[in-house]
């Protein structure tokens, strides 16, 4: 059973809540602190770290937030609350550094949403609990999440490489991967206990990089 919701996620919650509801009602706030890029390079680092709770509609937050409800708890109960703070603000920084560096060239790259830190979460709480089934509203079958997992890894890969919508693939992937080294920091026995989960997740990046990067 998943555990209760802790406050420390509430206050995760409500942090992101407030600043995007500022966000949605002020545009001149929106832009202050979303994430853009030439302004990211003029000096506007706080920029990595304010658009992480910033989002772009009520649906953009509805969903992040609901997933961060549904899989922190997991990763308080194994970590504790400190460390799940951590893991998730590295996550998010993490995330928006990779989109920094992966998109350098692209001035008017700008994105906002708490989705690197909470793919952190979420690919956190799969490698803790390597038994956790996981389901899409499209495909209400539950499965294995380390099979959704490394499916999600593949989709990653790819919209960064395509670029062909407006969703932060690669902060999504930098979180996902944050996420991952964070747990094993963290708890290292998950390298024994969640060995074949670790193989595949790795394994799936390494392959899915490869052939995205000869075929893509």
């Amino acid at each position: 059973m998943m555990p209760s919701i802790p406050f420390i996620v509430t206050l995760v919650i409500l942090a992101n809540v407030l600043v995007s509801l500022v966000g949605f009602k002020n545009s001149s706030f929106f832009s202050k602190y979303q994430f853009q890029l030439s302004r990211i390079k003029s000096g506007e680092k706080f920029r990595m770290w304010s658009a992480g709770f910033l989002h772009v509609d009520f649906n953009h937050l509805f969903v992040n937030m609901l997933s961060l409800y549904f899989f922190a708890g997991y990763v308080v109960a194994s970590i504790g609350d400190f460390k799940f703070l951590a893991l998730y603000l590295t996550s998010l920084y993490l995330g928006n550094y990779l989109s920094y560096r992966y998109h350098y060239k692209q001035d008017n790259y700008t994105a906002v949403g708490a989705s690197g830190a909470v793919s952190g979460v979420v690919f956190s709480a799969v490698l803790l609990y390597p038994e956790m089934k996981m389901m899409l509203l499209f495909f209400p079958i539950p499965l294995p999440g380390y099979i959704l997992a490394s499916l999600y890894l593949i989709y990653t890969i790819w919209g960064m490489k395509k670029q062909r919508d407006n969703i932060g693939h690669t902060a999504h992937f930098g979180g996902a991967v944050s996420g991952l080294l964070s747990t094993i920091a963290f708890v290292p026995r998950v390298v024994v206990d969640a060995g074949f989960t670790l193989a595949l997740l790795m394994g799936t990046l390494v392959v899915a990089a490869l052939v995205l990067k000869r075929f893509g």
